[in-house]
């Protein structure tokens, strides 16, 4: 009964193998080989439009080097208050974009809101001089508490950076997620909606460590090789991140992935909506979710061998309260949960 995180989960056997048969095979270096041009084809059939795309290694490079790349002096990054960049990357983003400072701004549910987005800019007036200038806004899809931006949200907060002449940054380390959630293209919540560029996570979902910042306008990416290159994220043998993203999006391996941990997440939240003794904080739309778990029933599902972790988060709505001797918990499901782990939950939960 692992739901301690997504990536505590392994790896795809179809990765595994891809990754096994790369290594046999080998090639040109430093995403030179056929493969990577293969998978650069295949990003770009995804999000059905010519794109830009350099693998690296972790999500936090991925989000410092994507955000980065937009820095200047006096260079701000507004974010929602839980946003990893702020939480879980200590100074990524300001150490490779040379002081650009991320800003939180509040939210509901876990989202930025038009309104929260439009004070966020209020506070660094055009032309000032102390400061700083927004120079991005970075959404995180899925978000920090499990909800999703529908793409009519990512649009009109999109509107408005670029109306202020900032760029869009998704943070899309559990994207798969997101767009299983939602059912829609993955170009319906990215460019579409306004989004310029993003951090494509696999490792969450399938892969080994496999992560790609993709720009939707190529012309954008500029330069973009050689602060890669200085990161030290050009992988020699970069065909390895290449055979994992060939697996992971061959055949839509990766949504028929993400579709099993949505499904396995909608059974743990049908199992806390039915119990006495646990509820759910938020309804979830994918594979993470916040409960509220009595705290006898907290050590018995533990001492059974579940693993989960205990939360704190600020974006729960106003009326999500722990009532008293209830805990608030994260559970998050993945591609390797199976119906076996959900059943022997909701059997241990009730005592």
């Amino acid at each position: 009964m692992i739901f301690a995180s997504d990536n505590w989960s392994g790896a795809s056997p179809k990765v595994v193998e891809a990754v096994a048969e790369a290594a046999k095979r080998g090639g040109p270096a430093y995403g030179t080989d056929p493969l990577t041009k293969v998978v650069e084809g295949r990003f770009s059939e995804l999000f059905e439009r010519e794109v830009a795309v350099f693998p690296v290694g972790t999500g936090t490079i991925a989000n410092s080097l994507a955000l980065s790349h937009f820095a200047r002096p006096g260079a701000v990054v507004l974010a929602h208050r839980e946003a990893h960049i702020l939480v879980d990357e200590p100074g990524s983003t300001e150490f490779f974009g040379a002081g650009m400072r991320p800003v939180g701004l509040d939210g509901v549910n876990g989202k930025l809101t038009p309104a929260g987005l439009v004070a966020g800019f209020e506070r660094f007036p055009a032309g000032n001089t102390f400061h700083g200038n927004p120079v991005v806004v970075t959404l995180t899809q899925m978000t920090e508490l499990g909800t999703v931006y529908h793409p009519e949200e990512v649009a009109a907060l999109a509107g408005i950076a670029h109306e202020r002449g900032a760029a869009v940054h998704m943070d899309g380390a559990r994207f798969s997620s997101a767009v299983a959630g939602l059912g829609v293209a993955p170009a319906d919540i990215t460019w579409r909606a306004g989004v310029d560029v993003m951090s494509f996570g696999g490792t969450k979902n399938g892969c080994l460590a496999a992560e790609a910042v993709v720009f939707f306008d190529p012309a954008r990416a500029a330069g973009f090789a050689v602060a890669r290159q200085r990161a030290g994220q050009t992988f020699s043998k970069g065909w390895f991140l290449a055979a994992q993203y060939d697996a992971y999006l061959g055949g839509g391996h990766w949504l028929e992935l993400a579709g099993h941990a949505r499904d396995m997440g909608r059974d743990l939240a049908a199992v806390i909506d039915a119990s006495r003794v646990a509820r759910l904080a938020v309804r979830p739309a994918a594979n993470e979710l916040f409960a509220f778990v009595r705290s006898d029933a907290l050590e018995r599902v533990r001492a059974a061998g579940a693993v989960l972790h205990p939360w704190n988060t600020v974006s729960l709505p106003a009326d999500a309260v722990p009532a008293e001797g209830e805990q608030l918990v994260r559970l998050v499901t993945s591609f390797a949960t199976t119906a076996d782990e959900v059943a022997h939950f909701a059997e241990v939960l009730e005592g």
